[in-house]
């Protein structure tokens, strides 16, 4: 399935709306031999709706190994006589919960495509920032012991808004035959941070897309301005300089969660 292809005559695409908790998958995308949310719910979209074979799934994102997702959206083709939104819902969440939710079934027009109608991606980051850590945000924040400088977290935010190239902030793609990579430009609607006390912060952004490791290594260079390694004035001349060994650290998957697609 891609953007300009229709489903075949007798089918009917339909949009899914996914939470999952990522602990226990090698990531979204199906990887032979590991256990992965795609091929988890490609295999029972089979049992399903397919007599046993994997439904392949279009994702308006790919997170990696540990990363969670409370708003992800996928799309598929299914025997139309086959699919009952309301049914296959409970029957997927039966299959699949609690480290899998569908939270959302719906039938969607011929021509949507999880991954090229999105207009934009929102993410959230989570850290703990406080001396002693919760078990029970372990696997789902980043516990930062020193405390941050909030002021400083929040001037970091501003210099990522708008397009840039994110180069320095993204792990290095896979050149193609020509020897031409692919764009790290973005644009970033929105970026910031929250304090829900209690030393729970959440950083919060929305861009037209994300390149690979992006959230996490933006998160990591501000954790470290607001550690005083490095200033908030610095982040233009990162983002400027093209080059990843500008920026600093990549914050830990456990604390990012795909929160939100827009279409």
């Amino acid at each position: 399935m891609n953007r300009s292809t229709p489903p075949p005559p007798g089918a009917c695409r339909v949009r899914l709306t996914l939470a999952y908790h990522g602990t226990g998958f090698h990531g979204f995308a199906p990887n032979p031999g590991v256990r992965t949310v795609a091929g988890v719910l490609e295999t029972a979209l089979g049992k399903l709706l397919n007599r046993g074979l994997p439904v392949a799934i279009t994702a308006a994102g790919r997170t990696d190994a540990g990363v969670h997702a409370w708003g992800q959206v996928v799309s598929f083709d299914a025997p139309a006589e086959r699919v009952d939104p309301a049914r296959l819902q409970r029957a997927l969440n039966k299959m699949l919960a609690p480290e899998i939710v569908v939270r959302d079934a719906q039938i969607a027009p011929p021509d949507f495509d999880a991954r090229f109608s999105a207009r934009w991606r929102m993410y959230r980051y989570s850290v703990i920032n406080r001396p002693i850590p919760d078990p029970f945000l372990a696997d789902t924040a980043w516990w930062v012991a020193q405390p941050l400088d909030l002021h400083a977290l929040w001037l970091a935010c501003d210099p990522f808004i708008g397009e840039h190239d994110f180069t320095s902030f993204c792990r290095k793609p896979d050149v193609t035959l020509s020897g031409v990579g692919p764009s790290m430009v973005r644009r970033v609607y929105d970026a910031r941070w929250e304090d829900e006390g209690d030393g729970l912060l959440r950083f919060w952004i929305k861009a037209n897309s994300f390149c690979h490791q992006m959230v996490r290594s933006v998160v990591g260079t501000m954790v470290e301005a607001g550690l005083g390694k490095k200033h908030a004035g610095d982040i233009t001349g990162i983002l400027q300089a093209r080059d990843r060994a500008a920026a600093g650290v990549v914050a830990p998957p456990q604390g990012l969660c795909l929160w939100e697609v827009g279409y």
